[in-house]
């Protein structure tokens, strides 16, 4: 009995330190430099309700994506049907949702309507029909390609943001989807919304693109060019003033190299204009694709394009192995250090919107946090009164489990370093009536025991036994609901459910091992002949 006794004190003891310990870090400020090394620095961290932030809404626009698949596929198309000597007209997307193929002669076209239905059995394929004098064939994803691509974009998307947001270096930052094509964003404490803003809605599509030289830019529209050109505005800084120039320059509409095939982009600094640039690293199949590009196109111009704008457009002097490139344009360091986060992130697989923008303001979280306590010390206290009046000494150690069972809380909180929001300090007031509640079910089975007659260390025995098995079944069926709220819920509800779920384990424990030890403790030391309940 005193072995069991002692084991079970020391073990109350050993939590209650690591609690102390846990969050000490969240209740000081400054802690020494020696505590850093060696103990617990992990704190609680406020969610964007309580210390303020940015919520986002954001729609990604999923068409695009597809449209970006279709280009994909004629891209890969073109060069099937140049490796296998197969002459063609025009490879290209027409509108959102088509692809045509316009080939010289009628028994071309059925050999390439054979071999587009083996490599690509997602594209249905439309009658061929004459083209004056050509025959044009055209293709269309199916529907369940098409909505498969859309939702492969949004979960991309949300991949994409979420790395970006991580090198931001946003603590504990709410990212999920919501809907078929939108998410949400929290930003806790963020103090640049506005760049965080331009960060993660950046689409970052970088594509290399060969300058047509045969067509004057200062003239072209989009009337008088190819089909295959576009007309796009290269930034042009003024080394002298730092003024920057939008000049117009006509390019091919097809990426030669995309973006997808970075592995890394770093910040440089230009030795000669001490300017920042964006040194970028490709990987093997990038660099290939760069190596084959550049010794084909040797006194060419190479458009390097960062959502549809030019950046640069060098001219290929030789030969470019190894796989790397660089970037350069009319950036600050801070401009170059966000393109380089958005470029090693990977570029969103098509545009996003921002359709809400919250800003809760820090004295508002403020606020709330003043309500939040106000609630808990007023419910504890009416908690702490209705125990001590009503069961008495008895209730009085059911108080005390109540304390160890909110000390133990926020210490596990603390460890884990997980988010407190205004619904996670609800579960800890909800849980302060429940910690107590389990004590109630046992002291009226310990009353009915002293009302048979039995002594005080039968009964306490028998009401802890009779009562274990109602305090496990409700609290596991609480554990059930919280869970699956952690599963489906968002991330206010979210918190609510990790406050929820650490405060029922904790709560079994103090309320069958720490009030029992005091009970045990005092019958133990006193010669007890009845019970104050």
């Amino acid at each position: 009995m005193t072995k069991s006794l002692t084991w079970r004190v020391s073990l109350i003891a050993v939590f209650m330190l690591l609690s102390f310990l846990y969050l000490t870090p969240t209740l000081i400020t400054k802690l020494p430099s020696w505590w850093t090394g060696i103990l617990p620095k992990d704190k609680i961290h406020l969610g964007l309700d309580l210390q303020g932030g940015t919520h986002l809404v954001m729609e990604v626009e999923t068409q695009k994506a597809v449209e970006g698949t279709l280009d994909l596929i004629a891209s890969d198309l073109e060069d099937t049907l140049n490796a296998r000597n197969i002459r063609y007209k025009r490879v290209a997307r027409v509108g959102a949702d088509l692809l045509q193929v316009t080939l010289y002669d009628k028994a071309t076209a059925e050999d390439v309507q054979q071999q587009i239905k083996k490599k690509y059995p997602e594209l249905e394929q439309l009658p061929p029909f004459d083209e004056g004098g050509f025959v044009s064939l055209q293709l269309r994803m199916d529907k369940n390609a098409v909505q498969d691509r859309k939702d492969k974009a949004v979960a991309q998307a949300l991949e994409t943001i979420r790395n970006r947001i991580d090198q931001f270096g946003v603590t504990e930052p709410v990212i999920q989807r919501e809907g078929i094509n939108h998410i949400v964003v929290q930003l806790p404490g963020i103090k640049d919304p506005k760049r965080a803003i331009e960060l993660i809605g950046k689409t970052a599509r970088l594509e290399f693109k060969l300058v047509d030289e045969n067509i004057s830019a200062a003239t072209a529209t989009p009337g008088t060019i190819p089909e295959d050109d576009e007309v796009l505005l290269e930034k042009r800084p003024d080394p002298s003033t730092g003024a920057v120039s939008d000049t117009p320059l006509v390019v091919k509409k097809k990426a030669m190299i995309t973006g997808d095939l970075l592995t890394d982009a770093q910040v440089r600094i230009d030795s000669q204009f001490n300017q920042p640039y964006v040194a970028i690293e490709f990987n093997s199949t990038g660099a290939r694709l760069f190596d084959q590009v550049t010794a084909a196109n040797v006194g060419k111009r190479f458009a390097i394009v960062l959502d549809n704008n030019i950046y640069s457009a060098p001219v290929i002097r030789e030969r470019i192995s190894g796989g790397s490139a660089q970037i350069s344009g009319s950036f600050s360091e801070k401009e170059a250090a966000d393109l380089a986060i958005v470029l090693r992130a990977g570029s969103l697989p098509a545009p996003v919107k921002i359709v809400q923008n919250v800003t809760v303001g820090p004295s508002i979280g403020q606020d709330s946090i003043n309500k939040g306590l106000l609630a808990g010390l007023v419910g504890v206290a009416l908690v702490v009164v209705f125990m001590a009046v009503y069961y008495r000494m008895a209730g009085m150690v059911a108080n005390l489990g109540m304390v160890l069972n909110v000390l133990y809380l926020m210490g596990a909180l603390a460890a884990l370093g997980a988010t407190l929001t205004l619904p996670g300090i609800a579960a800890i007031v909800l849980l302060v009536g429940m910690s107590v509640d389990s004590n109630v079910l046992i002291f009226e089975r310990i009353k009915e025991e002293i009302r048979l007659g039995r002594t005080p260390r039968m009964s306490l025995d028998a009401g802890y036994d009779k009562a274990f098995l109602t305090i496990m079944d409700s609290h596991v069926t609480t554990l059930i609901t919280a869970a699956v709220l952690f599963q489906f819920g968002t991330g206010p509800v979210k918190g609510f459910a990790v406050s929820l779920s650490l405060g029922i384990i904790i709560n079994l424990f103090t309320s069958l091992v720490a009030t029992r030890v005091t009970f045990d403790a005092v019958l133990r030391r006193f010669d007890v002949k009845k019970l104050s309940i």
